[in-house]
């Protein structure tokens, strides 16, 4: 299949998706998801979609036929169009599968982090309010912290590969067609909790639709093949946001239980990977990993960072060690998508500052009050764009106190610009995060 007779042949929000209607701010984005996972499976077939860490490989046809069957097992679970499905599970396929299936039905999928504790996982599941919770056995709540009315399905993570998820899966199962509906709830991305309880940023069809538009510029890869390397938990604002422009990129991501530096130079070397992206910290610590330079890493063209703080002298060593750009990104769960350097910007852009923002999205620095200032005062940070969240889940007080009268995010952070527009920061009050 061809992209132009596929254009030719796709209709409803995937169609304006490819045209670039997203651009103006105004996607149709009614089911974006599901129709990039169906499409994805049409343009690439049995290529490597998700590489698990005990080795399972899954394709692209194999997410969307199995995507199709869990979503007939949600429905038989009671599971419709509104309702919340918690996924406490670890970075597995298997979290793509339920998160592509809910999805399909018009459910919202509410990640949960693997790595909260306990207490927090309780919290962040009496915030959602869950239909249904999917987990596996270290991270299935306790009977008594099990939101009322909600049932729980323990996956079996020790049978073969693809079977974890049979006790909601219907063998040659397939969701019915979903009615359109751009403003419905996809995603519930919930903050960290540093500064209080976590707190679910509600993002639906239209955010994801103008995410994968800026990721992807509206165009399919030519062929699947391009490896990454998954960094962060799949319940982050990243995974969540970012899956339909991985899938329409046709990209193999490779999962690792949990990252560590040594195993990440192995997997770029032995997957030629063309980019690298963490957080500062997890770049520095593979520049300072003893195997660092027996590795041949030749094949990285990219570095991105976001998430914390990074240094000029990191950018400078990062740029010089592995051969290739870097570009630095600021963003915050809230917004969805912020400010960065461009890759073939002036090298100091990425030393000195966080960038510029990403197309379509407005930034301003801010007083108390909301009075916009200059460029050279320094104020709070405030996002604002067509990804920006629709608020937070069941909590309108704290949305009206996150967002400024003209719906920008205060994002809690202190900054400028300067003389060449670039975003420079000067504290940090709430997380950012890799865009």
């Amino acid at each position: 299949m061809t992209a132009a007779s596929s254009l030719r042949s796709t209709t409803g929000p995937l169609r304006a998706l490819l045209l670039g209607s997203t651009a103006s701010g105004d996607p149709d984005g009614a089911d974006v998801l599901g129709e990039v996972v169906d499409e994805a499976a049409a343009r690439f077939g049995d290529a490597t979609a998700y590489v698990a860490a005990d080795g399972w490989l899954l394709s692209f046809a194999e997410l969307a036929r199995a995507s199709d069957e869990v979503a007939a097992g949600l429905a038989a679970a009671g599971v419709g169009a509104g309702d919340v499905v918690a996924l406490a599970l670890p970075s597995i396929p298997e979290y793509v599968i339920a998160y592509a299936a809910a999805a399909k039905l018009g459910a919202v999928t509410a990640g949960v982090n693997a790595r909260l504790t306990s207490h927090e996982r309780a919290g962040v599941l009496a915030t959602a309010r869950p239909h249904l919770v999917v987990a596996t056995p270290d991270l299935a709540p306790h009977p008594d912290a099990l939101p009322a009315g909600a049932d729980l399905v323990t996956m079996d993570v020790a049978g073969a590969p693809g079977d974890a998820l049979a006790p909601v899966r219907v063998d040659g199962g397939a969701p019915r067609p979903l009615d359109a509906d751009p403003d419905r709830p996809v995603a519930i991305v919930f903050t960290s909790g540093t500064t209080g309880q976590p707190k679910g940023a509600v993002f639906g069809g239209r955010q994801l639709a103008f995410i994968t538009q800026v990721d992807t510029g509206g165009t399919w890869a030519g062929q699947a093949g391009a490896a990454q390397l998954a960094g962060t938990s799949f319940a982050h604002l990243g995974p969540m946001t970012k899956l339909p422009g991985n899938l329409m990129r046709g990209a193999c991501t490779v999962l690792v239980d949990r990252w560590r530096p040594g195993d990440a130079l192995a997997l770029i070397e032995r997957y030629a990977m063309a980019g690298v992206g963490g957080i500062p910290t997890q770049v520095a610590l593979m520049l300072r990993h003893p195997s660092f330079d027996e590795r041949d890493l030749s094949s990285v063209r990219a570095i991105v960072m976001g998430g914390g703080p990074s240094t000029p002298s990191l950018v400078r060593e990062a740029r010089r060690r592995f051969g290739a750009a870097v570009s630095v990104r600021y963003s915050c769960t809230e917004a969805g998508i912020g400010v960065g350097t461009a890759f073939d910007a002036p090298p100091e852009d990425a030393e000195v500052s966080v960038g510029r923002p990403h197309t379509g999205v407005t930034l301003t620095i801010r007083a108390d009050d909301g009075t916009v200032l200059p460029p050279g005062t320094e104020g709070e940070v405030c996002l604002a764009s067509p990804a920006t969240m629709r608020g937070y889940w069941r909590d309108p007080d704290a949305t009206a106190a996150a967002m400024t009268a003209d719906g920008a995010v205060r994002t809690g952070d202190v900054g400028h610009l300067d003389a060449h527009g670039r975003l420079v920061l000067a504290g940090r009050r709430r997380d950012r995060y890799v865009r």
